[in-house]
């Protein structure tokens, strides 16, 4: 028994120092090489070999040299953490096949985010997680909000996945959406982000590309004793007041562990930069006093009133490993947020421009819950070498109160959805060079909507119309194989198929509005494909080419909603729609100059059939009906149009010398939609051109990062004609039309490892005060902006 202990107490763990992620390949030896050992996929080595004062050395390509004396370690908690270097690539991902892959063998396009990137940005949210990437473009309609555009395409054109598992509901809309703010980041490990459609492996809705967050994992212990381990974070930002806090704890023992995560933040009323347009100014705002509306004079015009919100998330994770072929994961996430203002409605003219439209406008808590279990199995099967069984339920909360100005009414809509989900994914690697992947899902969301209409002054609540048809249902079933072929040491194709069936329900009711029909049913199979192969033709030169399809079959938010789009037009139900599919080509190039400069390039064209797009409609031979008191405008969601988008983009790493590295990305995209007239216009969720450029500087415990971020200009030809008239967001050009301006900021970022335990970071956002909107926001970016984030690891 003692001998036991003595052995365990030799055992130790290598870490990375910013994600406190184990370090797997790790060479360990002394000094003339007489003894050696390598970390194993926990982390972990035996130092059994070596003496109490014996100097070992650390090394991993990855990482920067360490040495020290056994004695040392052992003293210090037998924990030994790494510094990654600067230059390191990242070179495994599980996006595309949802197992571990060579990134050099996937032919799309994949940007990854990990922990240690996202303990340097400290970012508000995780929709600013995804924008810090300097690859994805972010639209704010509020504070608290963020939709991310991809190659053109957004919101439920775009798939959201956390551990493996679709948050993309019923649900989902076309219109801006702020579900990712969701997820707490200081719960996410790293992010993957696959550009180009991925309905292979994600189904429905992945046409524009796939968002994947892997959350943090409970840390099994070394020793047979229970261990534990936590952190703790502040962090304060100067533009809005914020203040945020979290906490983690993990306990840790041989076959067990539990993490738990719980974070609150606090946001004020955001200020933007004094450099910019006026019209950007919030110069009035709403109040109701004694029973009337008023405008009044804001005091502090660059003050967004009213924009704060907080919001508090809770992870609670537990993992049971009792062999080592056998792991068992639970993840139970639940995030809230307080009422928070719409705040592009509120800054709505009047039509004759001398007030405001709406008395109210604003969401009620966002919730978020979700269950996941997980059975993973490791080792050789008869038909696999991997398996993942996943089981998962989500609950969605959203709710909706406006009011129009003087109006004593406050119309309410409150939706949920309960999604339910199954999926089993293999891995084989028996077949010679060929690895396959191979699995099913299925997924099933039921719809809660009720509306009321609620008179402020007497306090009488009315039952009024839902937004979407209560209880409808949505259910997709599906099949999947992918294959990655070897076909030579420097040559990899990779190709998959996918059928998926969708089935649609939705039953209207016809209290408030004489629908030419009761019910809505949608039955319809999709078959996705692609190909790509990745070609080194040198050893430094990467040649990439990707072909694939994508689809999205219509949900209830196409099919059944009852909402208002824009002032003076209301969306009614069309249960008469087909899916809409997608064909991406793709081709890349990323040139390595003697690990000193690394160039990447990728175009990309997608076309989009039969594309759902809001135009005008006939609502029981009407071309106008009254909505909320207004009489408006109708139109629906229609397979009315094609599309098509194209674009380029760069990547660019040079790394100086030890301390000193670039690091720059450019995109351009140009989207259009054909009208069934043969007519186009220019594509919404095109974005503008842009970009970023960085200047690091790492030199032991001190990282510094001067960047630039920048956005091209949309001038009004360019934009699609839904942004054209939501003028009041935008600035007038020389001929009084809206346009979006291009913008910069100048930004500094810098962090200071303390010691082993406590970093802090400070950053100066904006330093050049620059007040700005960016393209298809409803809210005004933040000015300067100090941000100070603390942390501490035990």
């Amino acid at each position: 028994m003692l001998m036991c202990a003595w052995v365990r107490a030799q055992e130790i763990i290598i870490l990375d120092t910013d994600s406190r992620e184990p370090v797997m390949n790790v060479a360990v030896f002394n000094e003339d090489k007489s003894k050696t050992a390598i970390s194993d996929i926990d982390g972990k080595v035996d130092l059994r070999l070596f003496s109490s004062q014996e100097r070992i050395t650390f090394r991993h390509i990855a990482y920067q040299t360490k040495k020290s004396l056994k004695s040392v370690i052992l003293r210090q908690g037998r924990r030994v953490y790494l510094t990654m270097n600067a230059e390191q690539l990242d070179e495994v991902v599980m996006s595309v096949s949802k197992w571990e892959q060579q990134k050099r063998d996937v032919p799309q396009r994949i940007v990854s985010v990990d922990a240690r990137t996202i303990a340097f940005s400290a970012p508000q949210t995780s929709a600013d997680l995804l924008q810090q990437s300097g690859q994805v473009f972010v639209q704010k309609s509020q504070l608290g909000g963020g939709s991310p555009m991809i190659r053109g395409f957004a919101t439920n054109r775009l798939l959201l996945s956390v551990d493996g598992v679709r948050m993309n509901n019923a649900i989902f809309r076309g219109g801006n959406i702020q579900n990712v703010i969701s997820l707490d980041p200081f719960t996410i490990s790293s992010t993957e982000v696959i550009f180009g459609p991925g309905s292979v492996i994600y189904g429905s809705d992945a046409i524009g590309g796939v968002m994947n967050f892997y959350t943090k994992k409970p840390a099994l212990a070394m020793a047979d004793s229970l261990q534990v381990h936590g952190a703790a974070q502040y962090r304060f930002s100067s533009a809005n007041m914020e203040q945020t806090g979290n906490v983690e704890l993990n306990l840790g023992g041989k076959k067990w562990a539990a993490l738990s995560i719980i974070s609150y933040s606090d946001f004020g009323d955001l200020r933007m930069g004094e450099h910019g347009p006026d019209s950007y100014l919030r110069e009035q705002y709403q109040v109701r006093v004694n029973g009337r509306d008023y405008v009044v004079a804001n005091p502090d015009p660059g003050t967004q009133v009213p924009s704060g919100y907080d919001q508090w998330s809770l992870m609670q994770k537990f993992a049971y490993k009792p062999n080592n072929y056998w792991q068992y994961d639970l993840g139970l996430h639940y995030s809230e947020t307080s009422d928070y203002a719409r705040y592009d409605r509120l800054v709505r003219p009047t039509s004759d421009g001398q007030g405001l439209r709406s008395g109210e406008w604003y969401y009620g808590p966002q919730r978020w819950f979700m269950g996941n279990f997980q059975a993973t199995q490791k080792g050789q099967g008869a038909f696999y070498d991997g398996l993942k069984t996943t089981l998962a339920y989500q609950r969605f909360e959203e709710s909706r109160y406006d009011r129009n100005f003087q109006d004593e009414i406050l119309y309410q809509n409150l939706e949920q959805v309960d999604a339910l989900s199954a999926q089993l994914d293999l891995e084989n690697k028996k077949i010679g060079d060929l690895r396959l992947y191979y699995g099913a899902e299925y997924v099933y969301n039921k719809v809660g909507s009720s509306g009321y209409l609620e008179n402020i002054e007497t306090g009488e609540v009315e039952n009024g119309p839902s937004r979407y048809p209560d209880g409808s249902t949505w259910q997709s079933a599906a099949a999947y194989l992918s294959g990655e072929y070897r076909a030579r040491p420097n040559l990899t194709m990779m190709s998959g198929l996918r059928y998926s069936h969708i089935w649609l329900h939705s039953e209207f009711d016809r209290s408030f509005y004489p629908f030419p029909f009761e019910e809505a049913n949608l039955s319809n199979g999709a078959v996705t494909g692609s190909l790509g192969l990745s070609w080194f033709p040198k050893e430094h030169l990467q040649l990439t080419f990707n072909t694939s399809t994508g689809f999205r079959s219509p949900n209830i938010d196409d099919i059944g909603k009852v909402f208002d789009s824009e002032p003076g037009s209301v969306v009614v139900p069309n249960p008469d729609l087909k899916p809409e599919y997608a064909y991406n080509v793709e081709m890349g190039i990323m040139k390595n100059f003697h690990d000193r400069l690394v160039l990447k390039g990728t175009a990309f064209y997608t076309y989009l059939d039969d594309a759902l797009v809001r135009r005008d409609f006939s609502f029981d031979g009407q071309s106008e009906i009254e909505y909320n008191g207004e009489l408006s405008n109708v139109q629906a969601i229609q397979n009315a149009a094609n599309a098509y988008v194209y674009g380029f983009e760069f990547g660019m790493e040079a790394f100086l010398d030890e301390q000193f590295s670039l690091k720059s990305n450019l995109t351009i995209t140009e989207g259009t939609e054909e009208e069934e007239d043969g007519s186009e216009s220019a594509s919404r969720h095109a974005a503008p051109t842009f970009g970023d450029l960085h200047l690091l500087w790492e030199v032991n415990s001190f990282k510094a990062d001067l960047f630039l971020n920048y956005n091209g200009e949309i001038a009004f030809e360019d934009l699609s004609v839904s942004e054209r008239s939501k003028d009041y967001l935008y600035a007038s050009d020389a001929d009084g039309n809206p346009y979006s301006p291009c913008w910069y900021t100048l930004n500094l970022r810098t962090r200071y490892q303390l010691n082993e335990a406590v970093r802090a970071t400070l950053s100066l956002e904006n330093i050049t005060d620059q007040r700005y909107r960016s393209y298809s926001s409803g809210i005004v970016a933040p000015g300067r902006n100090l941000i100070l984030s603390l942390g501490y690891s035990f």
